[in-house]
């Protein structure tokens, strides 16, 4: 049974109604300054309405290219979750047709949730990703119950600490673009800590000049500071977009971590993404469990604390098109993967020595 009836080539355009901000015009926009060709589709899924679709491309290799759909596609309401995986395999047998002839393979993040541990593509016709592109698991503050309700939900420690902050003098700050320099410098020594890959400081500053376009007055990125008697602490960049507040970045200084600046960081932008508007702050990535074995296990506690939801998605899924070119990519991806997490764990056991 066809899923689909049509796809239509638009304009960017079209994507300003997207639910997430992975599959809006801005993103589309701002990735083709750094090497992406982006393009818009509408998707007739057959029983349903039209839904928009962002797809990106660039070179893999000479000779190739890759396609990329970033948290998407974005299904229906009421689509059968049963019906998903035939859906995204027409969509990439289908989009083929749009795509350069040597494109080697197209990847999905799909956006749908999914039950913990469950592969939900598991497929003849798919090849789970070397490396996930977009954190598939997360953890999501309904911002719709109080203040007071959202505190109860995080651990009590965590709500200790937000308020040792404030009882220490750590001040929290909501700069802007000006205050990318201060960022980026705590953010490369977060990196050194941590054993982390960062962008350069131009990625940072783009980001803030693509979003705060005229035009996309419903969105809006803001970047936090706390600070202490003149000393910067720890800093976050916050995307607001629709109904939803994206935690995207976060750094720290090696300095005074025991006035706890992250933590009166995070309940500053989740207050002010309530009273913006957003229904869910989205703390963006965890790992898949709670695991002291894994390199940012870490990473982990500190967001779960906070409460929330614990969501868990597909992760990155590829369709090859070119099958010998594809697993020639999926080895090289595998061994620079296992390079980097080697990395972060000889970052992490260091540090924690020191």
């Amino acid at each position: 049974m066809a899923c689909i009836n049509g796809i239509t080539e638009t304009s960017l355009k079209t994507c300003e109604t997207a639910d997430s901000f992975l599959q809006s015009a801005m993103w589309g926009e701002f990735k083709s300054r750094f090497g992406w060709k982006s393009r818009a589709f509408l998707i007739e899924w057959a029983g349903y309405s039209n839904c928009p679709l962002l797809l990106l491309s660039r070179r893999l290799a000479p000779g190739f290219s890759f396609a990329y759909v970033p948290w998407g596609p974005s299904l229906p309401d009421n689509f059968p979750a049963v019906d998903r995986t035939s859906a995204l395999s027409e969509l990439a047998v289908k989009l083929k047709n749009y795509l350069s002839h040597n494109t080697a393979f197209i990847r999905f993040d799909p956006p749908w949730a999914v039950a913990d541990g469950e592969d939900a593509m598991l497929s003849a016709c798919f090849k789970r990703s070397a490396a996930d592109i977009q954190p598939p698991d997360t953890v999501i503050i309904n911002l719709s119950a109080s203040n007071e309700e959202i505190l109860a939900q995080m651990k009590p420690k965590w709500r200790y600490n937000i308020s040792l902050a404030g009882k220490k003098g750590v001040k929290v700050n909501s700069g802007s673009a000006q205050d990318t320099e201060k960022f980026y410098s705590l953010l490369k020594e977060t990196a050194q800590r941590d054993g982390i890959a960062i962008h350069s400081i131009d990625y940072y500053k783009t980001l803030f000049g693509v979003c705060g376009a005229p035009e996309r007055s419903d969105m809006s990125l803001r970047l936090y500071t706390a600070c202490h008697e003149g000393d910067t602490l720890a800093a976050v960049m916050v995307l607001f977009f629709g109904k939803n507040a994206t935690y995207l970045y976060g750094a720290s200084s090696n300095t005074k971590r025991n006035l706890m600046a992250p933590y009166a960081l995070q309940w500053k932008a989740m207050q002010d993404a309530k009273n913006s508007g957003c229904l869910y702050y989205d703390l963006f990535g965890i790992p898949p469990c709670d695991n002291p074995n894994h390199p940012m296990s870490g990473l982990y506690r500190f967001k779960t604390g906070f409460g929330g939801q614990i969501i868990h998605r597909p992760g990155s899924w590829d369709f090859p098109y070119k099958s010998f070119v594809y697993n020639l990519f999926n080895l090289a991806e595998t061994l620079r993967k296992k390079i980097r997490d080697r990395g972060k764990r000889i970052a992490i056991h260091t540090n924690s020595n020191v």
